[in-house]
């Protein structure tokens, strides 16, 4: 789903994002419910970026990235953690982009997450490439999500992805086997 927000452009800078974990509900400008494998989650466009609110098995998480006034907690590169009861796993990084580079970017971004039946993105008035996305998904007991919040300005675009649910073990990786040698060659 793709929307224009009604508001003028709050974040101005990718370095005043800030990250928290069990926020109640900020006054949200446009929001997705939905409902994945009996996990309900609720993507939420702020005024100054995203928050999402996951409730599963009667347990619930909050995330929020933005400008948030009075926040001591910068946005981190990776946070790993349990969060009532369930694996907590968050990354993000700041890509720097041509001016060319970023149009062809935000247009890619956009075109993939408006047609998706679990996304949600809104662009701000002023400018075409002003925009913050949100993607979900639910996969092998986990839900998982991506974010993306562009600064056009700076030619920035700041990425997320989210991992909440029971941890997944690791894949064993094994050499390939070598076929026998037949003893006549």
């Amino acid at each position: 789903m793709l929307t224009t927000l009604k508001t003028s452009y709050t974040d101005t800078r990718a370095a005043d994002l800030a990250w928290a974990l069990g926020r109640e509900p900020l006054p949200a400008l446009a929001v997705l419910d939905l409902e994945l494998s009996g996990a309900k989650i609720q993507l939420r466009l702020l005024g100054a970026s995203h928050q999402v609110l996951l409730e599963e098995e009667g347990r619930t998480c909050s995330e929020t990235v933005a400008c948030m006034p009075g926040s001591s907690t910068p946005l981190p590169l990776g946070v790993s953690k349990r969060v009532d009861g369930r694996e907590y796993e968050f990354a993000a990084r700041v890509e720097t982009l041509s001016d060319g580079s970023f149009a062809g970017r935000a247009q890619e971004l956009l075109a993939l997450v408006a047609d998706h039946p679990h996304g949600l993105a809104g662009t701000f008035p002023g400018s075409p490439h002003a925009f913050t996305a949100l993607l979900v998904q639910r996969h092998e007991g986990q839900v998982r999500w991506r974010t993306w919040h562009a600064y056009p300005q700076e030619g920035q675009l700041v990425v997320t992805r989210t991992k909440v649910g029971v941890r997944m073990p690791a894949t064993l990786r094994c050499a390939p086997r070598k076929p026998p040698v037949h003893p006549c060659g």
